[in-house]
């Protein structure tokens, strides 16, 4: 899979995974600390590089 994030790209989306992981693993009750797996996607992709979304949004000429 090719890198297709830049270096802060990447730092901001593995604080937000962390941040997201944590947070919701510590506030949220019980059996709905599960949503807490959330932060996993911005993590994997922030520590891989790769983001399937982003060729998706870039940008196109106009028609």
């Amino acid at each position: 899979m090719p890198v297709n994030e830049g270096t802060a790209d990447r730092i901001l989306r593995v604080i937000a995974g962390l941040a997201i992981i944590i947070v919701l693993a510590v506030f949220l009750p019980g059996a709905e600390k599960w949503w807490a797996l959330v932060g996993l996607v911005p993590l994997i992709t922030g520590l891989t590089g790769f983001c399937a979304h982003i060729p998706c949004w870039a940008s196109r000429p106009a028609r």
